[in-house]
């Protein structure tokens, strides 16, 4: 059978960093198997920047997402067209070298022997173009977790928001204690279910459907001492009302997904609801805090 083709959009823009910038957004919106986005430098300096679906995109949404982020003029010069259908998430994986992250490392399946043996290894599947840890808030996340396993071994997590599922499964990898992982998303629950699996920790990592903390199963399982959200700055300001009720005493709180200047207001609502900021790391204009909660 003839495999379909694939649905490109494409824009330039100006510098590296705008580029980046757009990049991050985008995939960050878009769930991990759903779209493939790359940004490619042209030799007059400007940077071409190209998203393939595999289904055809909400191309409505795509402009607002792309005006948003890099502007209406940017956005108006945004191009959908078809191509010749490829393994386009494998190929753009294969580029992939593995991510280091304090004592964890994330890999595809290619670089599985390039990894060292002292590492904690977390491989996500090839066919899964993001969440691979290459983002700067799932490094940031990763680093964080380290710096906090270095002095305490907590012995409930929750990661909220899970996607791929690295975050869990970088927890049960390296406390051999239950994670409880949510996601609003259907696919991200069987994909983060099956990474789990894939990675020798679904015994551990239990990954349910839930917005928010409206589902009952985390009041079964918490309270919990460490919680993990990378997400968004709205969510994450909406959710600390929430989150802190289902906190242990001292509990710490990695959250990530905000740009460097959304940073003070996320600190803001949470220190309102007695966390007080003790680590803040900056990757790629993003942001990743840990908190921790002061009682």
């Amino acid at each position: 059978m003839q495999p379909s083709p694939t649905h490109r959009a494409s824009f330039s823009i100006g510098t590296e960093a705008a580029a980046r910038r757009v990049v991050d957004v985008l995939t960050e919106v878009f769930f991990e198997g759903d779209a493939a986005v790359a940004a490619f430098e042209r030799p007059d300096g400007q940077w071409d920047v190209t998203l393939h679906f595999a289904d055809a995109p909400d191309q409505a949404l795509l402009r607002e997402l792309v005006a948003t982020s890099a502007g209406n003029e940017i956005a108006a010069t945004l191009a959908f067209d078809t191509v010749e259908a490829k393994d386009w998430v494998k190929a753009s994986l294969e580029d992939l070298v593995p991510v280091p992250a304090g004592r964890f490392v994330v890999h595809g399946s290619h670089d599985r022997d390039r990894v060292a043996p002292n590492k904690l290894k977390i491989e996500i599947e090839a066919a899964l173009a993001f969440g691979t840890g290459h983002h700067g808030t799932t490094r940031g996340c990763l680093l964080l977790l380290d710096h906090v396993l270095k002095s305490t071994r907590p012995s409930n997590v929750l990661d909220l928001g899970t996607g791929t599922g690295v975050l869990a499964i970088a927890a049960a990898k390296a406390l051999h204690r239950r994670v409880l992982a949510s996601d609003i998303d259907p696919p991200s629950v069987r994909v983060a279910a099956e990474n789990a699996t894939l990675n020798e920790t679904g015994q551990h990592v239990r990954v349910i459907r839930a917005t928010g903390f409206a589902a009952p199963d985390f009041a079964k399982c918490g309270p919990f001492d460490l919680v993990l959200a990378n997400i968004l700055a709205n969510p994450l300001r909406q959710l600390a009302g929430p989150m802190t009720r289902h906190l242990a005493a001292r509990a710490r709180v990695i959250l990530s997904g905000l740009l460097t200047h959304q940073a003070p207001a996320v600190i803001a609502a949470y220190r309102a609801r007695g966390l007080v900021p003790v680590k803040h790391l900056r990757i790629e204009g993003w942001s990743s805090l840990l908190l921790r909660k002061m009682d």
